[in-house]
């Protein structure tokens, strides 16, 4: 899903290197500031504690794009290093986002995001369920074994509703324009549009945690 309409080639199962510069890095071209990646006019705030570097992924449960990324990035965030801490943010383009953020933050508060995140997709773009309202989402996550009532308060709650709007204002804040995309470190931001796909946004991101590392 995206704002100013890119084609992802999310699909390739690219694997990228462990946050450092691969040897196969030597024969890829050099990322360059407003081509492949947009370096940020004002520093965004971050959750990563203190020398860790934070990583984005926006997303959107009914984007075909995030789906299809979303085997490579699992894939890729296997193999991160220690001083590379990863986070997923739900995004908001419009009012009817809403209900998929809430369901996001409700399985990361009740401790479901490893067990029911990938499934999520698979019921939207796999079985092809209609996951965009609260009553339909609440009768989905029962059937995967989660106490209903228990979901629908943790979905209703302020806690959920807060972290909601702290993901808007965060994918405002990056000044994101379609998903799937990455934010780096408050500073930096990538996209399938920017890199022409999203593995070599991927690597983009490895080339951002490389340069910051360096102190640059």
């Amino acid at each position: 899903m995206n704002r100013r309409g890119f084609s992802v080639a999310a699909a390739s199962a690219l694997v990228i290197g462990q946050g450092f510069l691969p040897a196969a890095w030597a024969q890829a071209k050099k990322p360059e500031a407003g081509n492949e990646y947009l370096q940020l006019g004002k520093q965004v705030a971050v959750e990563a504690a203190a020398g860790k570097i934070e990583v984005v992924e926006f997303f959107w449960y009914n984007c075909p794009h995030c789906n299809a990324f979303e085997p490579a990035l699992e894939a890729w965030m296997k193999r991160l290093p220690k001083d590379v801490s990863m986070r997923r943010v739900p995004v908001g383009f419009r009012d009817d986002f809403v209900p998929q953020q809430r369901l996001f933050y409700t399985l990361e508060a009740m401790g479901l995001v490893e067990q029911l995140h990938a499934k999520v997709f698979a019921a939207i773009h796999g079985e092809r369920q209609q996951l965009n309202r609260g009553e339909a989402i609440a009768d989905w996550a029962a059937k995967q074994g989660v106490d209903r009532a228990k979901f629908v308060d943790v979905f209703s709650s302020f806690t959920v509703a807060t972290k909601t709007t702290r993901a808007t204002q965060l994918q405002n804040d990056y000044k994101v324009e379609g998903v799937p995309a990455l934010g780096v470190a408050g500073r930096f931001y990538t996209d399938g549009s920017l890199s022409g796909n999203m593995p070599r946004a991927l690597q983009v991101v490895d080339y951002l945690l490389a340069e910051i590392r360096a102190g640059r």
